[in-house]
């Protein structure tokens, strides 16, 4: 065998049931993107936070815990520069119905492959760094879309403040439903302190509610515990390859604006519709989003008719017409000065340079 082919060869057996890209299912493992916070300390909240793009954390507990990109300024592991950091700010004791958790929802174009809710359902093989100033058995969890079919699972991180890279294969469910659709169909969950309603025997497929594991360490529970988390891959195959580390930035800032889209002083052009009061205006934008997204102001639009000028706030914002693919909205501000049915109008942000809004669009699973 010549060398090429043999380099070939070894390709194939390393990547047997995927292809040598777009191997990584997951969106932004590397935590590079952070679109929402830019970087800085967050105070999480109860309920339902995305922290960074396409992972968020989800808590019945208010202000246990605060996250930020390269929280603590730790050395990473060679290949990456971002990881996702939670610090424990308020100490809690586990009750049965509590949980804390970070998570990823996978959408089921993307996993549609997997096959999974059938007799063909394939493997999957889940790698991650990980670090935690505590030590132990931590839980995590896959589910489906429906919450009605989990396989907990368990790592162990081995020595306190240092990374380590975990790796786990899961034999494919072949019951339940998994969406293979623009909804959400996979969820990687990994516990940072869940109550035994939501934790489950670690290693085999239940048609339960598992988002941990039974006896999981709780990072919660010590206060001023940290755990981090970077390079996160989940790929066809019972093997782990190497972290697809080519995608480019722009290619994962793409993939994360089909869920999550914060454009910087946006400018809109449209016309005027003088018997509401209103001017209609839109804009496309790319990529294509998984669906037609909630629209929002953060800051003020000034809209000009060519006469007067009034402002744009996410109260007075109607976004009945927005696609998946544009952005359209009435800005229902009131008659201004000149107003005539089919007028041009446009509205924009200051032209000083200086960030005064962002039009904030949410398909977010």
């Amino acid at each position: 065998m010549t060398s090429k082919a043999f380099q070939l060869a070894r390709l194939g057996n390393a990547y047997s049931d995927g292809a040598l890209s777009n191997r990584n299912k997951i969106i932004n493992g590397s935590m590079v993107i952070d679109q929402r916070n830019g970087g800085a300390s967050v105070t999480l909240n109860s309920g339902t936070t995305y922290t960074l793009d396409r992972w968020f954390y989800f808590a019945n507990g208010v202000n246990k815990f605060t996250y930020q990109q390269n929280a603590g300024s730790v050395a990473l592991p060679t290949g990456f520069t971002k990881y996702m950091g939670f610090t424990v700010a308020a100490a809690v004791t586990i009750g049965a119905s509590d949980y804390y958790i970070t998570a990823q929802r996978i959408e089921g174009f993307n996993v549609a492959d997997l096959g999974w809710g059938t007799a063909y359902a394939k493997s999957i093989t889940i790698s991650f760094w990980v670090r935690s100033s505590l030590t132990g058995t931590f839980g995590a969890s896959v589910q489906n879309g429906a919450s009605n079919r989990s396989y907990p699972f368990t790592y162990t991180i081995s020595a306190a403040n240092t990374w380590e890279q975990k790796t786990v294969t899961i034999a494919g469910d072949t019951s339940g439903t998994w969406a293979t659709d623009n909804t959400g169909s996979l969820t990687l969950w990994y516990g940072l302190g869940v109550g035994s309603t939501l934790s489950g025997t670690a290693g085999s497929w239940s048609g339960s509610d598992y988002r941990s594991t039974t006896g999981a360490t709780s990072v919660v529970g010590t206060s001023g515990a940290t755990f981090y988390l970077t390079g996160v891959q989940l790929e066809v195959g019972d093997t782990a390859t190497p972290f697809e580390h080519p995608r480019s930035y722009g290619d994962e800032l793409a993939r994360c604006k089909r869920y999550y889209h914060k454009m910087a002083n946006p400018m809109f052009r449209g016309v005027e519709l003088s018997s509401w009061s209103a001017r209609r205006m839109g804009i496309n934008f790319f990529p294509v989003m998984r669906a037609a997204p909630t629209v929002t102001l953060d800051g003020t639009l000034r809209v000009y008719n060519g006469t007067a000028s009034g402002t744009v706030t996410s109260s007075n914002l109607s976004t009945t017409w927005s696609t998946v693919s544009s952005f359209d909205f009435d800005s229902n501000i009131g008659a201004l000065s000149g107003t005539a049915t089919g007028n041009a109008c446009v509205a924009y942000t200051s032209t000083s340079g200086v960030v005064e809004c962002y039009a904030v669009m949410d398909a977010e699973l």
